[in-house]
């Protein structure tokens, strides 16, 4: 039988609502996990025991009384430090906010709370959620519970590597990046970037504290155990915020398909623009051929009327617009001269971020054209296909290298070093497409590293890809703790 801590949070909530474990039983269990093997991860980096005790002394009383609060009653999370959360110290990773403690819960968070959820720890972030590793000054490195000498991503890593360590019934990110999927792919767990806009995003740091745009690109969502889990946070955090409430519903649509039978995939995991690990793409090819033969219709020479080169221009030049836009202007300044030494066909990183970074709001509104033509041509491709299967990254998790100048880092892959900026690559299709996209394990490498698929849908057609995500789940066996945890 699964061990308590490593249940999904739908079984965990179940068992609490048959009254098979009370909700203080399960919380001192997690906190009795985190004050014993988080020395070794440094993922849970602000708690709150007290509260977290008496929350869950309520909700026990509340269930004798025949009161459920919600699908989460009684189940004790770890939540990004990203999100604002009433009561606990909420830094972003930055020391700025290092003593910011928010009087009211983000958006997202406060609906799980509402739902019965008891936050009893924050889970650690880069600076401003900024890199696909985690650390900060305020509480230093996390480390990946399947290799202690590797990160577990960013910038959601601590909430998978909370997920993974069984610290935590479920978790809650955000992603601009990858920063959902990565850490999911690195730490064995499922993730779900979800279709943008459709769970708010108030209450994230970045921006600062009281801030009321969201800004683009960036999105909130679920990191769980099981695909069941993603579905039952999305349903709970997703839906219009205060502007719009008043008059639009989010009605999602049903998943394509129920079982691999009635499915159409196509397979994108080889590509010359960006290569992926061998060993990486065995597991993901294997996966797709399992997929395969439960009787899905898999076609591995699909593409949409883009290649990965032109939606990856596309993607960090808006995504560097977005970013830029926040910078102090002694680094647009820099940006501008910097990009007088590029060629005109130059697509480097560096470049692009440098273009990126100092568009004007007429040269954004060529290239958020340039991003409605490439969301018209996923919306044709989709009409042939519900999913596109897809790696996360191009290798499985990374020693950890905190070189503060970007460009300078490098990953190996198949024995080559390649920039570290590629990071991006995979990632940056649905995010500019506005798309969603959900990451399932699907295996364990040699060295005992585990990569998970991307599964990239339709416009919010979100259900179809966490269908997907647990066909995978069903067939391939889902979430497998990391050994000694």
């Amino acid at each position: 039988m699964t061990e308590l801590h490593f249940r999904s949070a739908s079984d965990l909530g179940r068992m609490i609502r048959r009254r098979e474990v009370s909700s203080a039983e399960l919380t001192d269990h997690f906190i009795a996990r985190v004050e014993k093997l988080d020395p070794k991860i440094n993922a849970v980096v602000a708690r709150d025991f007290e509260g977290a005790h008496k929350a869950a002394d309520a909700a026990d009383e509340a269930l004798a009384r025949g009161e459920i609060q919600g699908p989460l009653h009684g189940l004790p999370f770890t939540i990004k430090d990203a999100y604002e959360v009433a009561g606990l110290t909420s830094t972003g990773g930055a020391p700025v906010w290092k003593d910011h403690v928010p009087a009211t819960s983000a958006t997202a968070i406060g609906r799980l709370q509402r739902a019965g959820a008891i936050v009893f720890g924050k889970t650690n972030v880069p600076y401003l959620s900024g890199d696909l590793q985690t650390y900060n000054d305020i509480y230093g490195t996390t480390n990946n519970p399947w290799a202690l000498d590797c990160g577990p991503g960013g910038s959601s890593g601590g909430s998978a590597a909370s997920l993974a360590a069984g610290f935590t019934a479920a978790e809650f990110g955000s992603d601009i990046g990858g920063s959902i999927r990565t850490p999911a792919h690195l730490c064995g767990v499922f993730g779900h970037k979800p279709t943008f806009d459709i769970v708010p995003k108030r209450g994230h740091l970045s921006p600062p504290p009281g801030a009321l745009s969201e800004g683009d690109l960036s999105v909130a969502g679920p990191l769980a155990r099981s695909a069941e889990d993603l579905q039952l946070l999305l349903d709970i955090a997703a839906g219009p915020d205060w502007a719009d409430a008043i008059g639009w519903k989010l009605d999602l649509p049903q998943a394509r398909a129920k079982t691999p039978k009635e499915l159409r995939v196509a397979v994108w995991i080889e590509d010359e623009f960006c290569d992926i690990d061998k060993e990486s793409a065995e597991l993901l090819t294997n996966a797709a051929n399992a997929l395969a033969d439960a009787g899905a219709n898999v076609d591995w020479q699909a593409r949409p009327d883009f290649t990965l080169a032109d939606i990856t221009e596309a993607y960090l030049i808006l995504l560097h617009s977005q970013i830029g836009a926040g910078m102090p202007q002694s680094i647009r300044d820099h940006w501008s001269e910097l990009k007088k030494s590029f060629k005109a066909d130059d697509k480097s990183h560096r470049a692009l971020q440098a273009i990126g970074g100092t568009l004007s709001l007429a040269e954004r509104a060529v290239w958020k054209e340039k991003q409605a033509q490439l969301r018209w041509r996923w919306h044709q491709f989709f009409q042939k296909y519900d999913v596109v299967l897809a790696p996360v990254l191009m290798r499985p998790a990374f020693e950890h290298n905190h070189e503060t100048n970007w460009h300078k880092r490098e990953l190996d892959v198949n024995g080559v070093m390649r920039p570290y900026m590629d990071v991006l690559i995979w990632a940056g299709p649905a995010v500019v497409s506005y798309l969603p996209a959900s990451v399932a394990p699907v295996g364990i490498t040699s060295e005992g590293k585990p990569v998970g698929i991307q599964i990239i849908g339709p416009h919010l057609e979100d259900r179809t890809t966490i269908a997907v995500a647990g066909m995978f789940e069903e067939i391939l066996g889902g979430f497998k703790p990391p050994k000694g945890w």
